[in-house]
């Protein structure tokens, strides 16, 4: 049976849906494993979206299907992606973790592996905090936490300005989201989906 590896999202204006489909580019690199994305249900009033701004570019990921809690069992790997919000995670996919408490009740997750990317305003906004608190919760769930190794050189990029930590993928999306993610911020994050499903794809093969 293939390794299946599921890529959980909350986007606002587009930019952690595009990490998420290079994500997903780099876990279908591997042989015998099946990527699929899933986006978090937003909370937002639609008033606000669109006085926002974001129910226009939201309209670009809309046909990407809503996660439900329950199908988190069927994933040999998760891989979750969301914005920064004061240094932690958006309040929906927070809304959308806190759900997971029965899962968490019949140790669901247990032995699943579990990984973050994130996207920011700016360098300095919070994106690893956001990553290393998001780590937490999937502790919590006896997940295996699998980040970004220095193998990927991007990491090392000093050239230009880009995201990227070892803890997952990040983008930089400026104060007013008019930056999209550099060919090395998905560079990395496709490199991150091609090891977290290598390391899904391997355990499954042991069990």
């Amino acid at each position: 049976m293939a390794a299946r590896v599921h890529v959980v999202f909350y986007s606002t204006y587009g930019h952690v849906y595009r990490m998420a489909e290079a994500v997903a580019e780099g876990a279908r690199l591997v042989p015998g494993v099946e990527a699929a994305l899933f986006q978090v249900a937003e909370l937002m009033p639609a008033d606000v979206l669109k006085k926002s701004g974001a129910a226009r570019a939201r309209a670009a990921f809309a046909h990407v299907p809503v996660a439900q809690t329950a199908n988190l069992a069927d994933a040999d790997a998760i891989i979750f992606g969301t914005p920064t919000r004061f240094g932690n995670m958006a309040a929906q996919m927070r809304n959308f973790l806190d759900q997971t408490g029965g899962l968490w009740a019949q140790g669901k997750l247990i032995g699943k592996v579990g990984s973050v990317f994130a996207s920011t305003g700016s360098q300095h906004g919070g994106q690893e905090t956001t990553i290393t608190s998001f780590h937490t919760t999937l502790l919590h769930h006896g997940m295996i936490v699998v980040g970004v190794p220095y193998s990927e050189a991007g990491l090392t990029v000093m050239n230009e300005v880009s995201g990227g930590t070892p803890y997952g993928a990040t983008t930089l999306a400026a104060a007013d989201g008019s930056r999209q993610p550099s060919e090395n911020e998905l560079k990395i994050a496709r490199f991150q989906g091609r090891h977290v499903a290598e390391i899904a794809k391997r355990l499954k093969g042991e069990r």
